[in-house]
């Protein structure tokens, strides 16, 4: 199969969103693999290595404090939940977007029903714990989820012009 070719400015936009997808699921894949081979403890110690120059200034500082707090708190349970979370949603992603630039048809669905999915993550958590970052994430997988219909629509169509509808004359000669 060929590979997807962008032939108007929808198209680029929708391969510069997959691409980051890709992106954005292979540095999954590497967080996913780098929390399976650290301890909480060295976590934490990190972090406090980090912050302690932002704390020894503000030792109120809203982000360093919670870093640290969060990284004191953090157990090796937690660490794998969120590695292998990593680990799963990456790989998707992946697979997903590699198949989609190599035009495999059954990728699109794939990727609408995953990227709604998320959204719907996405949405409760907006709702839970509303972040700006969060919301724009959102809109950015929506518009995915739109410009991955329109290209599967429009590849559904083209293959379809594209295949040989078989003529009488060839069902009868199998007849004869």
């Amino acid at each position: 199969m060929a590979r997807f070719h962008p032939r108007n400015w929808f198209d680029r936009v929708f391969e510069l969103g997959i691409v980051l997808k890709g992106l954005d699921g292979a540095g999954e894949l590497i967080a996913g693999t780098f929390l399976l081979l650290v301890r909480p403890a060295t976590i934490s110690h990190w972090v406090v290595i980090l912050t302690r120059g932002e704390l020894a200034e503000d030792p109120t500082d809203f982000i360093a404090t919670h870093l640290v707090a969060a990284a004191h708190r953090l157990s090796a349970d937690d660490l794998l939940f969120v590695s292998l979370y990593l680990l799963a949603h990456g790989l998707v992603k992946v697979v997903l977007v590699v198949a989609i630039l190599r035009n495999q048809l059954w990728a699109f669905p794939w990727m609408i029903i995953t990227l709604i999915a998320f959204i719907c993550y996405q949405l409760y958590q907006i709702v839970v714990d509303p972040r700006i970052s969060l919301v724009l994430l959102t809109i950015f997988d929506a518009v995915i989820v739109l410009l991955t219909w329109r290209e599967y629509k429009i590849i559904r169509r083209r293959r379809a012009a594209e295949t040989p509808v078989p003529s009488d004359d060839a069902d009868h000669a199998h007849t004869r």
